[in-house]
């Protein structure tokens, strides 16, 4: 008898397009690990309520989402879109009452996100929402029980903060209910804007620093070509970070002998940026292109796609009214029969 596969939980927010930076940092590796594990994968649009925004974007941004992953790879059958499982709030506020002011008031994107937004500084408000989000991300995880949450260095704090709960959560209801998932630490690469290689890839610092995934084919080769290779820092005998930024893409993209060859050029003194920059931006055009073809075939037929969505959401959260069953019945509040 095969031995049960482990469950991965992971979620991304419907605040945007999706860009090179998302699918190599951590979209790809969701296709990869629907191959060895039972996935579980959210489209968290609670979440993006944390920051000022705009409701017909929200509603817009969660399909569009939707469409997204399931052109990149990613099998609707693992899909769920949070607001369609009410059972997460639901849970976030048991555990808001089994999690310290200290411990959430420690966690460090609140104080970035409050900072970064341009609305909050300009009416001084920042939502109670943001403040709480980590307990609703805990809830995320915990209410499917999930053995491993893939995240990055930089979300250990999150994760770190739901295991509190769940320890606090099964010492006070006198039984190990939860299991303390833990961290999958998965070799993801690390993309840097082509436009300034020492910052991230990332929507919010302007569009130059961002390359779509589903993005124009022509722009695609423009940011490319374009692309920072030497700050003037460079130091003799070091890749400068331009550079290695490029060769990061091309490995991503699975251009291996593409990579090795050009890399054998560069150890060789004889590498020219123009051929590097050539190869990467066309190992972009060929999965951009790819992507496209798969996505144009999804939005043929929208509302399929919506009642498929809707329906594995559906499933999904039967696992999520148990738990919310037997968190009530270990909390003494009182059950709906389902």
């Amino acid at each position: 008898m095969e031995d049960q596969k482990k469950r991965v939980l992971s979620a991304i927010q419907p605040t945007g397009e999706i860009h090179y930076g998302n699918y190599f940092g951590a979209i790809k590796n969701w296709v990869r690990l629907q191959e060895k594990y039972e996935c579980v994968f959210g489209v968290v649009n609670y979440h993006a309520m944390t920051m000022p925004y705009n409701a017909d974007k929200l509603r817009f941004n969660t399909w569009e989402l939707i469409y997204n992953l399931l052109a990149i790879g990613v099998k609707p059958e693992t899909l769920f879109i949070q607001s369609l499982v009410p059972e997460h709030t639901e849970l976030s506020w048991i555990f808001s009452c089994f999690s310290s002011f200290g411990n959430v008031s420690r966690m460090t994107q609140f104080k970035d996100k409050s900072s970064q937004s341009k609305e909050s500084q300009k009416d001084n408000f920042i939502s109670t929402g943001l403040f709480t989000y980590p307990v609703l991300q805990a809830a995320d995880i915990l209410i499917y029980k999930a053995d491993y949450v893939p995240v990055g260095k930089d979300q250990d704090q999150h994760l770190e903060l739901s295991r509190d709960i769940a320890q606090r959560f099964n010492h006070q209801v006198g039984k190990d209910y939860f299991a303390m998932p833990e961290t999958l630490h998965t070799e993801t690469p690390k993309i840097k804007s082509t436009a300034d290689p020492k910052k991230k890839m990332s929507k919010s610092a302007g569009e130059k620093h961002a390359i779509s995934v589903f993005g124009d084919i022509q722009r695609i080769q423009k940011q490319i070509k374009s692309a920072v290779t030497d700050a003037g820092d460079s130091v003799e005998g070091v890749m400068s970070e331009g550079v290695e930024n490029l060769f990061e893409i091309l490995k991503a993209s699975d251009e291996l002998d593409m990579y090795n060859g050009l890399m054998a050029d560069y150890k060789d003194g004889n590498l020219k940026y123009v051929d590097l920059k050539e190869a990467t931006a066309n190992a972009l055009v060929k999965q951009t292109t790819l992507f496209t073809e798969r996505k144009k075939e999804l939005v043929a037929d929208k509302r399929a796609v919506k009642d498929q969505i809707k329906s594995t959401s559906s499933d999904i959260r039967k696992r999520a009214q148990q738990t919310i069953k037997e968190v009530k019945e270990l909390t003494g509040l009182l059950n709906v029969k389902f």
